[in-house]
């Protein structure tokens, strides 16, 4: 059973994003809500919130644009610059992916005993 994966997360001071963060922006572009893009993902609408702050925040132009509810309802959507980050980092994980399967195999193969952690876990 093979059980690697590869996961990619871009630090820039404060800022961590990765594929919690762009899953997040996916699911919003796709739902039209935060709320229901939360829901989507299993967290509150508290957190998704929050992580939609951090990001506009932290980047030069906000990445997600959002109107309050009421009679007319609300919703959010994602921004120019929040599409070209997720389509940036989506790409930047594809290369990753095929770029540097060869790399990921040539560690794995190196990966002793232990693989995962199994061995550390059953021995506590």
């Amino acid at each position: 059973m093979d059980l690697t994966r590869t996961t990619l997360r871009l630090y820039f001071g404060k800022l961590v994003f990765g594929p919690g963060k762009a899953d997040l922006l996916e699911a919003i572009d796709s739902e039209g809500s935060i709320s229901a893009a939360g829901r989507r993902m299993g967290m509150s609408y508290k957190r998704a919130w929050s992580l939609v702050e951090e990001m506009n925040t932290c980047f030069e132009t906000p990445l997600v644009e959002s109107a309050r509810g009421g009679a007319h309802g609300g919703g959010a959507h994602l921004t120019d610059a929040g599409r070209a980050v997720l389509a940036d980092y989506r790409a930047l994980v594809s290369i990753l992916l095929t770029d540097g399967a060869a790399r990921i195999a040539a560690i794995g193969a190196r990966v002793g005993g232990a693989q995962a952690g199994s061995d550390v876990a059953q021995q506590k």
